[in-house]
């Protein structure tokens, strides 16, 4: 029989893969790039900000900035009002410049293909790192020994909701580690770019479309169900914030 949605986690989710390969056969990032750097640039710049106005900055900024060396050329300031409407852009502006010092002073000016070297990025933390690998260098994503699954807050949420972690949603490195537990390695490049379609298109951290989901009948936090939501559940766990 196939599993259902009290089965274990491992044996749930190669079905739910195929399901959402199904829905979303053109799953991939939303960010708009031509090369590499821009990649990286992008996707540094989506953090607190939505992938649109990401695409709308970066649709000026990358026939301005076309080098690393360019990035480090303009007044800082310059570059701050070139990406401001992203949100924290002073933050960002110190990412951009340190990452492509890094790039110049120890990769030729080039973005490394393996997640070891795109972690000494300033800015580049694992989820950009395996965002970047995942959509620039998926033949590398393959066999190199440190790649991983991206975890954004849509992925931190579905893994949660669908049984494959035991963690709070926002808990990235954890999550990632669940994840790459239960899911085949060469599906890593993928599952990402799958659950975050079907985050902001179907399993909407408030109101989820269970009657509209086409793995609703794996999922363990099924609303269509009458269950309870595990990412709500697991929400109301977290410890309380002290106050100072």
């Amino acid at each position: 029989m196939p599993p259902n949605r009290d089965a274990p986690a491992a044996q749930r989710v190669k079905p739910i893969i195929t399901r959402l390969k199904r829905a979303y056969p053109g799953a991939t990032i939303a960010l708009e790039y031509s090369e590499p750097l821009e990649c990286v640039v992008s996707t540094i710049l989506s953090a607190q900000s939505t992938d649109e106005r990401v695409n709308i900055v970066t649709e000026h900024l990358f026939r301005k900035y076309r080098k690393p060396e360019d990035y480090l050329r303009v007044p800082e300031e310059e570059l701050q009002a070139d990406i401001q409407s992203t949100g924290f852009f002073r933050q960002k502006t110190k990412a951009i410049r340190g990452m492509c010092r890094v790039l110049l002073d120890e990769f030729d000016g080039e973005v490394p293909r393996r997640v070891g070297d795109l972690i000494k990025l300033p800015g580049v933390a694992r989820k950009t790192a395996n965002v970047v690998q995942s959509a620039c260098f998926p033949e590398e994503a393959r066999k190199d020994p440190d790649t991983g699954i991206a975890v954004d807050t849509h992925v931190g949420r579905l893994a949660v909701r669908l049984g494959f972690s035991d963690r709070d949603s926002k808990e990235a490195v954890p999550i990632e580690q669940d994840l790459m537990a239960i899911v085949p390695k060469k599906e890593w490049p993928n599952i990402s770019f799958l659950l975050i379609d079907h985050g902001r298109k179907i399993c909407d951290a408030k109101k989820p479309l269970c009657a509209d989901c086409t793995i609703e009948p794996l999922c363990p936090s099924s609303q269509e169900a009458g269950l309870p939501d595990l990412f709500r559940t697991k929400a109301k766990r977290r410890p309380a914030r002290k106050r100072v």
